[in-house]
């Protein structure tokens, strides 16, 4: 998910009570439930898509909800100390219990794979065990439905915090609705999956961003995808008018780190052709013809051998 987000989490969490453990307790919530996005900083040394084979992976894996909650606890517990010897710790701050500060970042930290995981980007989260991916397809990775009420329910526990009310309740029931808000998508994926599937094709419900009651269909086959979104007639349509066959990419991908790295992070490509005749590798989660660069690679050596509809297509096609 975005990091407004996660930090809205984090922030929730910490007004739901635990913000009353020990100082700092709020830094380490919401620094805690960004704190896996640190890999952001592959941007800087990688080219083009590369960062698609690093995000979400060794800093959302097991060891790294381990370690990263204890780099937080070490670092907030020092400034603690450190305003301290200055003479500049304010008076209202709680005592700072290092155990409790670890703890919720850790709490934190956790929060972050787990919203991770519920949209069909994908996340690694065995690395570095297992390089496998897992997808939930239940949110969209910016969910406006989601952020206001987060956002309302945070706003609204300070603000009976600073009243002298009773601050705790509108944070946990925010929870408790985040959670079957969550629980009603990941339903209405399942039914909009298992109503699709056919056998031995993939079938894949992704949520839009409004409308978290329908979901844009892809259905289809190592390289050949349909689509269906909501109202469409006929059922499914090929996901590109101007399809490639499929080149020799285990050769390629050895010589080509851009598409070594997006074939590593992609759960749908298929081949379409540029308009000089040579072959473009997409993503189907992600197809948008005009815009070429962020989730594609271009192979410009590659002369596109173009595909007709099948009898596949025309089945899929079907009224």
């Amino acid at each position: 998910m975005d990091n407004l987000t996660h930090s809205l989490v984090g922030a929730l969490i910490g007004q739901a009570g635990l913000k009353r453990k020990t100082g700092l307790a709020m830094p380490a919530l919401i620094i805690g439930a960004n704190l896996p996005d640190v890999d952001a900083a592959c941007l800087l040394w990688l080219d083009g898509v590369e960062h698609l084979a690093f995000r979400r992976g060794i800093t959302h894996g097991p060891i790294a909800w381990v370690l990263l909650p204890l780099v937080l606890a070490g670092l907030l517990y020092g400034f603690d100390r450190w305003q301290a010897k200055r003479g500049k710790r304010p008076e209202g701050r709680l005592p700072v219990r290092f155990g409790w500060l670890y703890a919720l970042a850790l709490i934190g930290c956790l929060t972050h794979p787990a919203l991770d995981w519920l949209n069909v980007y994908g996340i690694r989260l065995l690395e570095p065990f297992s390089s496998r991916w897992f997808y939930g397809d239940i949110l969209f990775i910016i969910d406006v439905w989601l952020w206001a009420l987060l956002g309302f329910a945070t706003w609204f526990s300070l603000r009976r915090e600073k009243r002298g009310g009773e601050w705790r309740r509108p944070a946990r029931i925010a929870i408790a609705v985040g959670l079957a808000y969550v629980g009603i998508n990941a339903a209405i994926t399942w039914l909009n999956e298992t109503t699709s599937a056919t056998s031995g094709e993939t079938v894949i419900a992704s949520p839009p961003p409004l409308a978290f009651w329908s979901r844009e269909m892809l259905m289809g086959e190592a390289h050949d995808w349909y689509v269906r979104q909501e109202g469409d007639f006929p059922p499914f349509q090929a996901i590109t008018d101007q399809p490639c066959a499929w080149p020799d990419t285990d050769s390629l991908r050895q010589a080509n780190p851009q598409l070594d790295a997006f074939l590593f992070w992609s759960r749908t490509p298929f081949a379409e052709r540029a308009p000089d005749g040579s072959v473009l590798i997409r993503d189907a989660r992600y197809y948008d013809p005009s815009a070429r660069d962020r989730f594609t690679v271009a192979l410009p050596d590659v002369e596109c051998e173009p595909l007709s509809l099948t009898a596949h297509a025309e089945e899929v096609a079907r009224p």
